[in-house]
């Protein structure tokens, strides 16, 4: 089942205004996208504009879709919260989501996402985050994260292409290697971790380096580096290391970009205080700046004690960083350039442990897809009366991989060639993405 509200499409008469041009000419004006967007000239912001980006809001541990996005209140299963109405005529979230709520109506919330994971580590993590897939003997897929930071990166960029914020002290919550892994890609698109704070360590130079000294020690490793690569043939992973060198400058030159010191007081109270609406404004100034793929992990949703006492806790703080997030990616005219992702390793069970919790559960629960490439206000899929199973329109994690990156306007088909020659295409062969959502 998928519901929707009246969308509002762009008229052609708009398409001759300056930003459409100045986006026609972002290929030929794409070196330029390492400047800094808070205060470069006037056709690179235009041009990172119009660059494609991903913000993830990654739910460690694994939220519960009864107390956020599919509450079945008055069933057995259903727990203590409310059901509240939404922007979506006949859609109901729960009680501890109001914000989200009155701008759901901007959103698609796909409720009957399927996956054989139940765990937050090992194998069945590994092929939920790289598209439904097993690893066969040495062939591994990329996962989503580093895919998209390949895909979306801007060639002569100076900024990170993959930065990963979490709070270290949830178990699993960031920086496991489980949920990102680039392979054969090469390190340029791993991401760059940020643990417990706002910046990563090392970006400012130290005093008693001048800035020359540190140039010449770059130009030095740059002609080893050369000399290195004169005499082998093309390799990706070698020109993504070196990639991953040139890129320090860039964020060492963009250190400003993790101060949020610099917003207003207002935005930052929209935000709150908590460290997961901190990180989610660093990212939000990130994509702004032309950062290709940022995953903000909020932790801890393993809830098998007390699950509604941690969700009465937790929700209301989700409900408040993510709708700030949008509402502040919409005001700048992000949005329809920048897919913000709810996900996260699993969802927790119908049955209500003797712990008054929920457990690992990954049968049938929730997911949201906003902005660039989105048909806003769909409510695509149902489950049953109890949410024990999917009701209509099973969705997988291939098929969600596939409508990000459709949504992103990359073939979900496209194939690579991994290090020993095997063809490895974005999303398994015949995967179709869920067109209900797409614009």
């Amino acid at each position: 089942m998928t519901m929707q509200t009246p969308t509002i499409c762009g008229s052609p008469a708009h398409a001759l205004n300056r930003r459409a041009f100045l986006g026609g000419v972002g290929g030929l004006l794409g070196g330029m996208a390492g400047l800094d967007a808070l205060g470069g000239p006037l056709v690179a912001g235009e041009v990172k504009r119009r660059h494609k980006r991903v913000i993830l809001l990654w739910m460690a541990g694994g939220l519960s879709q009864f107390e956020s996005w599919d509450p079945k209140p008055g069933r057995k299963t259903g727990g203590p919260f409310q059901a509240i109405e939404t922007s979506v005529p006949g859609y109901r979230m729960s009680e501890l989501m109001p914000k989200m709520a009155a701008r759901i109506h901007k959103t698609a919330v796909i409720r009957s996402f399927s996956s054989p994971n139940t765990g937050h580590t090992g194998p069945t993590v590994n092929a939920l985050m790289s598209g439904d897939r097993k690893d066969t003997g040495n062939l591994r897929t990329p996962s989503l994260g580093c895919l998209l930071a390949r895909e979306l990166s801007q060639p002569g960029s100076a900024l990170p292409d993959h930065v990963s914020l979490w709070d270290a002290t949830w178990p699993f919550s960031g920086g496991d290697k489980q949920h990102d892994f680039a392979l054969f890609l090469g390190g340029r698109y791993e991401p760059i971790n940020i643990s417990s704070k706002l910046s990563p360590d090392g970006i400012l130079r130290p005093a008693l380096l001048s800035d020359a000294d540190h140039r010449a020690r770059e130009a030095l490793r740059e002609q080893l580096a050369g000399r290195f690569q004169a005499n082998r043939s093309a390799n990706e992973t070698v020109a993504s290391h070196a990639g991953s060198y040139h890129q320090v400058r860039g964020i060492m030159d963009n250190a400003g970009l993790f101060d949020i010191s610099k917003e207003p007081q207002e935005i930052r109270e929209r935000y709150g205080h908590s460290l997961f609406g901190q990180q989610a404004l660093v990212a939000r100034r990130l994509v702004e700046a032309g950062v290709t793929f940022v995953r903000v992990t909020d932790g801890w949703w393993d809830s098998h004690g007390e699950n509604f006492e941690i969700h009465a806790s937790k929700v209301p703080t989700l409900d408040r960083v993510m709708s700030a997030l949008l509402e502040d990616l919409e005001q700048r005219d992000l949005l329809r350039d920048t897919l913000v992702v709810t996900f996260a390793e699993m969802g927790r069970t119908p049955q209500i442990n003797a712990q008054r919790g929920r457990d690992h559960w990954g049968a049938c629960w929730s997911v949201t897809l906003t902005g660039c490439g989105i048909k806003p206000g769909v409510i695509h899929g149902s489950t049953n009366e109890d949410g024990t199973a999917v009701a209509t329109d099973r969705v997988t994690a291939a098929e969600f991989f596939a409508t990000i990156f459709r949504a992103l306007g990359i073939d979900h088909q496209k194939e690579y060639v991994s290090v020993d020659g095997r063809p490895i295409r974005l999303t398994p062969y015949d995967t179709e993405p869920v067109r209900a959502v797409l614009a």
